[in-house]
């Protein structure tokens, strides 16, 4: 007997997801406290984003606070949404992306600590050298890292959250690694 192979389906979407749909739903309905809980749910990871993407916490602030206000403008419909944490983070990027067009000439990111979530202890590198490192990254690249690292979104997850090919997303992240690797000086 041999077993039938599934199509593939594309991304599925984070667990998380109907529980946002059901808020957004709410918002969309009209029940501003809904917000709230989007926030609440949502408001870290989002600006973690922002911050990959501006460099700057006051100008993630400001990223991260144009998503809100958007978002209590104008609701999305919910039924036109099949991944609703993919559509926030892609307002989070776009928003950061406005905030970069409008910035003035940028500060590096070296004064800006960037921490992961788990640090493993067989890496010889702290937090403030791998900050350094990240900050010689590309934009786009540091972005890449952030969304598979740090929010654990697939390469296509990504692709669609930054609007490139699959692909696309997939070299960048790779590029980015590579490139950690050899400032960092680890092995493969």
């Amino acid at each position: 007997m041999t077993a039938k192979l599934q199509p593939d389906r594309g991304p599925q979407p984070h667990p998380a997801a109907s529980e946002l749909h059901r808020l957004l739903a709410q918002l969309h309905a009209g029940d501003v406290d809904a917000l709230a809980a989007i926030y609440d749910r949502t408001a870290r990871e989002l600006y973690g984003l922002a911050l990959w993407r501006c460099g700057a916490e006051d100008e993630a602030e400001d990223a991260l606070q144009d998503v809100f206000v958007r978002l209590a403008r104008k609701p999305p419909d919910p039924a036109k949404l099949r991944d609703p944490r993919a559509y926030l983070l892609t307002m989070a990027r776009r928003s950061a992306c406005d905030v970069l067009r409008r910035r003035r000439p940028a500060e590096p990111l070296e004064g800006l600590l960037l921490t992961a979530p788990e640090v493993s202890p067989e890496l010889p590198v702290d937090a403030a050298t791998a900050t350094r490192h990240l900050a010689r990254l590309s934009e786009v690249q540091r972005e890449a890292v952030y969304l598979r690292y740090f929010t654990d979104l697939t390469f296509a997850e990504i692709g669609a959250v930054t609007e490139v090919p699959t692909f696309t997303a997939a070299s960048r992240c790779r590029t980015a690694v590579e490139r950690l690797r050899r400032l960092m000086g680890v092995e493969r």
